[in-house]
């Protein structure tokens, strides 16, 4: 069970490392913790040195906190994340967001690595997340109710934030990037989905699918964060074209679309 005690320890810990008091935070997803390299004066603490902090087991997760200034903006950065199937509680898994919003954060910029299930995608895509589907049957908010980190029952019915929706496609535009936009499912993992699990989706009305960022996004909500999310559709899903899925291809197509990224989020934050 997450504690008050628990957020100040992290929170306090990662404040003694720097004076920087970030307004916003980023999740970076499989592939894209080159967003972190873009940081100016950077402080990397290892979630080692963080209390309570999980630690990343995944390739492609760094497993670092980083601090520092984007486009004129304080922002901290997690370069690497935490899932359900590393065998970590839901609420540890977002245990993190806790410790940012303690540390002052007001927007949270989500990104993962999606397989796409709208047969309309590409592999290289970017789709902006409108709406997630739980079907991982778990949610961090599960349990005795802490009235101080949040309501007993959040709503969601906005959980994507609709202005920061559309300052990601006004920025999209000026750069001429084909911004997708869909609903994301979260699958437990780590098995890739099937092809008929695939073919469920599609019928849920799920675009991509993965293994985080709902968790994240509940526990944000709760903390009365407002919410950005990006997928980077890296591999199309089972059953769509006939080859195996790998995580490496993930990385690869992560890399590919890396300066289009960059230069979307950049924009983002100047407009803020």
């Amino acid at each position: 069970m997450i504690s008050q005690e628990m957020i100040h320890e992290a929170a306090s810990a990662i404040q003694e490392r720097c004076s920087i008091k970030p307004s916003v935070g980023l999740i970076l997803g499989s592939g894209l913790g080159v967003m972190a390299d873009e940081v100016e004066m950077p402080v990397c603490i290892p979630y080692a040195d963080i209390p309570h902090f999980p630690l990343s087991t995944v390739e492609g997760h760094a497993g670092e906190l980083v601090v520092g200034t984007l486009s004129g903006k304080p922002v901290v950065m997690m370069k690497g994340r935490f899932h359900l199937y590393e065998g970590y509680h839901p609420s540890l898994i977002a245990f993190p967001i806790r410790v940012l919003a303690a540390l002052g954060i007001h927007q949270l910029f989500v990104t993962n690595a999606a397989g796409g299930v709208n047969e309309s995608f590409s592999p290289g895509d970017l789709m902006l997340i409108t709406d997630h589907l739980n079907v991982a049957g778990t949610n961090p908010l599960i349990g005795k109710n802490d009235d101080r980190l949040g309501p007993r029952f959040p709503d969601m019915s906005n959980a994507y934030d609709l202005d920061l929706r559309e300052i990601a496609k006004e920025s999209a535009k000026k750069q001429d990037l084909l911004l997708r936009e869909g609903v994301y499912a979260w699958m437990t993992g780590p098995n890739y989905e099937t092809p008929a699990e695939i073919r469920m989706l599609r019928k849920l009305g799920a675009d991509a699918v993965g293994m985080s960022t709902v968790p994240e996004v509940l526990v944000a909500v709760h903390s009365g964060l407002k919410v950005l999310g990006i997928s980077c559709i890296t591999n199309m899903a089972a059953g769509i074209l006939d080859q195996p899925l790998n995580h490496h291809e993930v990385m690869e197509t992560a890399q590919q679309v890396e300066k289009a990224f960059k230069q979307l989020i950049r924009d983002i934050l100047q407009t803020l």
